[in-house]
């Protein structure tokens, strides 16, 4: 954003929030949603506030499998979300005893995807069960209707369709952000009316007359009965989320 991350000085308040800058994104493959995004810095802080988001938007239900890539802030933040506080048995012996630590409430799977790659290409994929046993994550996979293995490859298709809905995006060009807060505001315009008013060619369903009929992420997860327009959508309500 507006400049290189090499040419940033950290010592100066104005670049902090220059040079390369992620969305931070909460994605459901089957419904092909985005449930939450926090755009900004690649950081612990960031990784937090997606995870709590999330959660929230969720009611703190346990998702029946969660997957990233083998970025370290997730498991400490997925932790602190759905972990439970516990405390640590006095063994008797001499030393300060242990404090309470927190431990994978039941039910929670996650698992991280690694990479294998030769000169600069994916060679091989493989999965890391980080919470739960490999045997849990396999069995979990089998109940998926959109995938039969660990993956990025949903989020990394949905970061092209993003690309193509907003510009500031792009690679190499003269289109990317000058402005944090324009562009903070357009990346949450894109993702979230993606949700309502783009429909995914994935998504359709065919009708007994054989006809196709187009869906949208939001359709498809129940949460509307038709596609929306951009008017219909910008002049919708808003509930804002204390």
């Amino acid at each position: 954003m507006r400049k290189k991350r090499r040419y940033c000085n950290d010592d100066v308040p104005d670049d902090s929030r220059q040079g390369d800058n992620w969305d931070h994104l909460a994605y459901d493959p089957e419904h092909r949603l985005v449930i939450s995004v926090v755009a900004g810095k690649r950081t612990a802080k960031n990784i937090e506030k997606l995870v709590a988001d999330f959660k929230k938007r969720t009611n703190g239900r346990i998702m029946n499998l969660i997957t990233s890539d083998e970025y370290k802030p997730y498991k400490k933040a997925i932790l602190k979300a759905y972990g439970k506080k516990t405390e640590v048995a006095h063994t008797g012996k001499r030393g300060r005893p242990k404090g309470s630590r927190r431990i994978p409430a039941k039910g929670l799977i996650y698992a991280t995807v690694h990479k294998t790659r030769r000169k600069g290409r994916v060679v091989k994929i493989d999965l890391r069960a980080v919470f739960g046993s490999k045997a849990q994550v396999e069995a979990a996979i089998e109940t998926s209707a959109v995938s039969n293995v660990i993956n990025t490859a949903f989020v990394e298709r949905h970061n092209g369709t993003d690309r193509n809905r907003n510009a500031r995006k792009v690679r190499r060009s003269y289109c990317f952000s000058k402005d944090w807060d324009v562009h903070n505001a357009m990346t949450y315009f894109t993702m979230y009316s993606y949700n309502f008013c783009w429909p995914v060619r994935t998504l359709r369903w065919q009708d007994q007359d054989e006809r196709w009929h187009s869906r949208t992420p939001a359709i498809a997860a129940g949460l509307t009965d038709h596609i929306w327009s951009l008017s219909e959508w910008l002049s919708y309500p808003a509930l804002q989320l204390s």
